[in-house]
């Protein structure tokens, strides 16, 4: 019996009865090795874990059972199989007719190899980890916590998905939101804070005129029904004192970064025509600025992003190269390039150019005009975090204006029936209201 080994799969994140259970189980055939799934093994196929993969391994380690925790890197268990051959992997049975079937079959095979054998026990009844999932959702985060998940994001995934939200309630869309896809279930990993749509909601041209005052509101009201990271739009952060002041109060409510861009001056958006260029700040000038919020920061999570305003301005892509390789010298934690061009070459020479200097650090793309390139083709070129910057208040507005209409055309509300939800799934959506 010493001598037998036993591998057994998992993520550690939420341990419950069903864990103890197969572990017990697992240890009464052997040596009971735990592969821990990585963090990037995790978050290729659903949410990234809640504790680290150090935090994981010291509470698994520690259970009884368990004889010593070695990492699986890949969501598939058989290349560890491989790696390790044991006598015996172990397994509930709720593998048969779920998302795991196809490795279920991988594993089988890959267990012929060497005489191994597979142990399926039944799936231990009333537990349910969705539900265990969504009932820590409404416990909340905290801002240490919310503030060091990009950071994890970015070390995990080959692309960070980050959605506009622009109030409360469309945190929660982008907080809930899921699609289950072959390849496992997708949803957005975090949330952007635009200026536009912020000011947009509150009628208001965005001018950079909303003061951190007042866009801090809005962004509470993300804060206090979400769990996911936020990026916040910094415009061109203001004048240094005040962009410190706006990396503190950041920091201090679990934001995970800040963007600013390289202009100067009032702001007016880079999608309106050419007779909204501005001027851009030197180099001299944007890089103290990145410096001096980086000084400001007391964790070593929180971001500064350096948007690069080049390009769209009208400039050359060496002429955006050399500010950004710039900004990364003063300290920048990633580079935001953007771009007005519909083809994306310029943004994809900007990439490829840019990697071969920095292999490293995070590049951010916003595809809203080159909207045609799938995430993969633009992690392809070196970016790691994707912003869709303004599509759901652009989904938003028509969608309420045909409702108003649909009710002045009928003289009543009930022809509006058919595109609005029912009353009772929206309060639903509303934590504690259930």
């Amino acid at each position: 019996m010493a001598n037998k080994t036993v591998y057994l799969g998992m993520t550690g994140d939420i341990i419950h009865p069903g864990i103890i259970n197969i572990i017990t189980e697992g240890a009464r055939h052997g040596e009971l090795i735990v592969g821990l799934l990585t963090d990037s093994a995790i978050a290729s196929h659903k949410r990234l874990p809640y504790l680290t993969y150090e935090q994981r391994k010291s509470v698994v380690e520690n259970l009884k059972g368990v004889s010593r925790v070695v990492p699986q890197e890949d969501w598939n268990y058989v290349p560890n199989l491989k790696k390790y051959r044991p006598d015996y992997i172990i397994h509930g049975d709720d593998w048969k007719s779920n998302y795991l079937s196809k490795i279920r079959d991988e594993v089988y095979e890959a267990m012929k190899e060497w005489g191994g054998e597979v142990i399926e026990i039944p799936y231990t009844q009333g537990i349910n980890s969705s539900a265990l999932v969504e009932n820590a959702k409404t416990i909340g985060t905290t801002p240490d916590v919310r503030r060091a998940t990009l950071r994890r994001l970015i070390a995990a995934k080959p692309v960070v998905r980050i959605m506009e939200v622009h109030s409360g309630l469309s945190g929660l869309i982008i907080e809930n939101t899921a699609v289950q896809k072959e390849d496992g279930l997708h949803t957005f990993d975090g949330m952007w804070s635009s200026s536009l749509t912020d000011s947009t909601d509150k009628g208001k041209p965005d001018i950079e005129a909303v003061d951190l005052t007042t866009r801090m509101q809005s962004l509470t009201d993300i804060l206090e029904c979400t769990t996911k990271p936020i990026i916040y739009d910094g415009d061109t952060g203001g004048i240094t004192e005040h962009f410190v002041f706006t990396v503190r109060t950041l920091e201090r409510n679990g934001v995970s970064a800040v963007i600013i861009e390289d202009k100067k001056g009032l702001k007016k958006n880079s999608l309106l025509g050419t007779e909204a260029k501005q001027v851009l700040a030197t180099e001299e000038e944007f890089c103290h600025k990145i410096s001096e919020g980086k000084k400001a920061q007391v964790t070593n999570d929180f971001m500064i992003i350096a948007r690069i305003e080049e390009i769209i301005a009208g400039y050359s892509v060496d002429d955006a190269l050399s500010k950004a390789f710039a900004a990364v010298k003063a300290g920048a934690d990633g580079i935001m390039i953007h771009s007005k061009d519909k083809s994306g070459n310029d943004i994809k020479e900007f990439c490829e150019r840019f990697r071969k200097e920095y292999k490293n650090i995070p590049l951010v793309l916003v595809p809203t005009t080159y909207n045609q390139f799938t995430e993969k083709e633009l992690s392809g070129w070196g970016a790691n975090i994707i912003i869709y910057a303004n599509h759901l208040l652009r989904a938003a507005y028509p969608a309420m204006v045909n409702c108003a209409e649909t009710i002045l055309r009928s003289e009543r509300s009930l022809e509006a029936n058919g595109i609005c939800m029912p009353i009772k799934q929206i309060l639903e959506l509303i934590p504690g209201t259930k």
